[in-house]
């Protein structure tokens, strides 16, 4: 599934927006999660992920990249093969409007690498989202549009996720806080069919997070949460939408 970007800390929630490099327009990044989530729910059926990215980002706002994990949620739910690599491409633009404002819009494609066959009644996994983002002081508001099958559901054009984040730095004891409100809302005659047949995709998630910076190293903890249906229970009975604690580990160059 989704992955939010690692930029400063190999969380995934939501999909961060792309950090801009201070001293060369080229910026890399590696992390170590506990659990990779994306959008509150499992990818790698609770279990570690390594992952990593490059950036471009030029002075007029303008920005590439692309970001890596592993992940075994397609093969979790069942699907023939191998896939077991994320990759995402990126690009957009974003820049400031004044000192509090700033925006940021794009398009992401997430690749899942590997040669599989889908579970009987559903697609490829690979996906394709606009997105656009306001950030006023320390509240970020997020809309993702999906441009067609959205991660394994064919049919879903206009499927989306509304976000919310707020990130509040304790500068005295260098932590900061980042709290977070999802809405992910499947749309399409397959996600209805779902629906119907009582295995919703659409839910919200929540979380809380703390992250310090020790030496260059941004060490996190997040405490994730969802009202996920049955649709997000594997075959192996595990709910990939539970609550749980990630921890995690990331640094940027």
């Amino acid at each position: 599934m989704l992955k939010k970007k690692l930029l400063v800390a190999a969380l995934a929630s939501a999909f961060a927006l792309p950090a801009m490099a201070e001293d060369s327009p080229v910026s890399f990044n590696v992390g170590f999660v506990t659990d990779y989530l994306v959008r509150g729910i499992s990818q790698t059926s609770a279990k570690p992920a390594l992952q990593g990215g490059v950036d471009y980002a030029h002075e007029s706002g303008f920005y590439l990249g692309a970001w890596g994990s592993n992940m075994s949620w397609i093969t979790d739910f069942g699907a023939t093969g191998t896939a077991n690599i994320e990759i995402d491409t990126y690009g957009g633009f974003s820049n400031s409007i004044n000192d509090d404002t700033s925006y940021n819009v794009g398009f992401i494609r997430y690749n899942y690498l590997g040669s599989y066959t889908p579970v009987t009644g559903t697609v490829k996994a690979d996906t394709q989202e606009l997105y656009g983002a306001l950030t006023y002081k320390m509240v970020t508001v997020k809309y993702s549009y999906s441009l067609g099958d959205f991660l394994t559901v064919a049919n879903a054009k206009g499927t989306n996720y509304l976000e919310v984040n707020l990130s509040h730095e304790l500068a005295d004891a260098g932590v900061t806080l980042d709290a977070h409100f999802g809405k992910q809302n499947y749309v399409g005659s397959d996600a209805d069919a779902l629906a119907a047949a009582g295995f919703s995709a659409s839910y919200s998630d929540y979380s809380l997070k703390a992250s310090k910076d020790f030496s260059g190293f941004t060490v996190g903890a997040m405490y994730s949460s969802t009202n996920a249906s049955d649709f997000y229970t594997t075959p192996a009975n595990k709910k990939l939408g539970r609550n749980t604690l990630v921890l995690s580990v990331s640094r940027g160059f």
